[in-house]
C-alpha cells in the first residue's frame, strides 16, 4: 500500500497532525530554498516523537514551523484539531500556552538582566495565570531547582545544565499539554546531557507531556522516543516505533546512520566509516529520491520517481523504492 500519509492512528489519539508541511526560505528577488519539501506526521498523546538527520535535513526547521516560527509556506499544522496555519498572530500566543518550546542554547534563551523566578514567570504574566508564586515554586522544584535558593539570582551565575532547567521550568509554569524540544542536550556536556534527558523522561510522566524531541544523536533519540522519523534534504525518509526501527531500519540512510553510531567494545570493529559522501546542497536537491546520490542501491528508476511513504505494517512507514529486507 503507497500512501502520502504516514498514520493510521485514530484522531482521538492524535494531538498533533502535519499534513504537507513546506518551507520556503527566500534569498533575494526571487531565489527560494524549500527547506521541508511535503512532509506529513503525526503525534499521539502522551508520547515522544524523535525527529533525526544529518545537519541541513530539515528537522528544527519543521520542529519550529510546527510553532509557526517560521509561517510554513504550505500544508496544515493541525493541534487538537486546530490548524495553526490559518490563525492570526494573536490567536498563535493563546495557543502558545498549551504548545511551548526548549531551544538548544540555553544561556542565549535567558534573560540575562532578569532573576530566575521572573523568568519561570514570564509566561504566566503574559497570560494573566492566577497563583503564579506556587506554579513557579512548583516548576523549579520539579527541575530540581531550590527556588529560595536560586530564585533570585540571575542565568550568569549557572552552568549550561543548570540554565536548561530553568528553561524547562519556564515552559512547565505554563502547564503546556506539548512541548517541541529542539536540540536541548547538544549544546551540554555528555554527563549533563544524560540528566536533561532523564528529567525530560521523569517530567513527561509527571505532567502527561507529549514531546517532539530534535536531536542530530541517535543514540540520545532511542533513549526519550515512543516513534523516531529519519529526515534527509527536507523529506521524510522512514517513521516507525523506535525499537523496531533501530532494530530493523528499513531505509538506506537510516541504516547508514545506525552503522555510524560508534561501538563501545573495541574488539568489534563497527560496520560503517560513516555517512558516505556529501549532502547535497537543499537549494538543488537530486531529482526522484533525494538519497540517491549516497545510496549504493541506487537505480536510474531512483532518478526518475520520487519514492511515496509506503505502509510497512506494524506502524512503520518508508519511502524508498527499494527498501531494506
Amino acid at each position: 500500500m503507497t500512501t502520502t500519509e504516514t498514520s493510521a492512528t485514530p484522531t482521538a489519539d492524535v494531538l498533533l497532525e502535519v499534513s504537507e508541511l513546506e518551507v520556503d526560505f527566500r534569498s533575494g528577488r526571487s531565489d527560494v530554498t524549500r527547506a521541508v519539501a511535503g512532509i506529513s506526521f503525526d503525534v499521539r498523546r502522551g508520547e515522544t516523537l524523535g525527529i533525526v538527520g544529518e545537519s541541513g535535513c530539515g528537522k528544527s526547521t519543521t520542529a519550529r514551523a510546527i510553532l509557526q516560527l517560521p509561517r510554513p509556506t504550505g500544508g496544515t499544522v493541525r493541534f487538537d484539531g486546530r490548524d495553526l496555519t490559518t490563525l492570526s498572530d494573536k490567536e498563535m500566543r493563546s495557543v502558545r500556552r498549551r504548545l511551548q518550546v526548549i531551544l538548544q542554547d540555553p544561556i542565549a534563551s535567558l534573560n540575562p538582566r532578569r532573576k530566575v523566578r521572573d523568568i519561570v514567570a514570564e509566561g504566566l504574566a503574559i497570560w494573566g495565570l492566577g497563583n503564579k508564586d506556587e506554579r513557579v515554586h512548583r516548576a523549579m522544584e520539579a527541575v530540581g531547582l531550590d527556588p529560595d535558593a536560586t530564585g533570585d539570582r540571575l542565568p550568569g551565575e549557572f552552568s549550561g545544565g543548570q540554565c536548561q532547567r530553568i528553561s524547562i521550568a519556564r515552559a512547565l509554569a505554563l502547564e503546556p499539554e506539548m512541548i517541541i524540544c529542539d536540540e536541548p542536550v547538544s549544546a551540554l556536556d555528555v554527563s549533563v546531557q544524560a540528566q536533561i534527558v532523564n528529567l525530560l523522561e521523569d517530567l513527561k510522566d509527571q505532567y502527561g507531556l507529549t514531546l517532539v524531541f530534535v536531536s542530530h544523536d541517535l543514540s540520545v533519540v532511542r533513549i526519550v522516543s515512543d516513534r523516531v522519523m529519519v529526515m534527509y534534504l527536507g523529506k521524510v525518509c522512514e517513521i516507525g516505533p523506535v525499537t523496531e526501527l533501530f532494530d530493523d531500519p528499513k531505509h538506506p540512510y537510516t541504516r547508514m546512520l545506525l552503522d555510524a553510531l560508534p561501538v563501545p567494545d573495541p574488539d568489534v570493529k563497527p560496520e560503517s566509516a560513516g555517512p558516505v559522501g556529501e549532502m547535497p546542497s537543499v537549494i538543488s536537491p537530486p531529482t526522484g529520491c533525494r538519497y540517491r546520490t549516497r545510496c549504493v542501491r541506487a537505480t536510474a528508476y531512483c532518478a526518475e520517481v520520487e519514492p511515496l511513504p509506503t505502509e510497512l505494517g506494524g506502524d512503520r512507514y518508508v519511502s524508498c523504492h527499494f527498501p531494506l529486507s
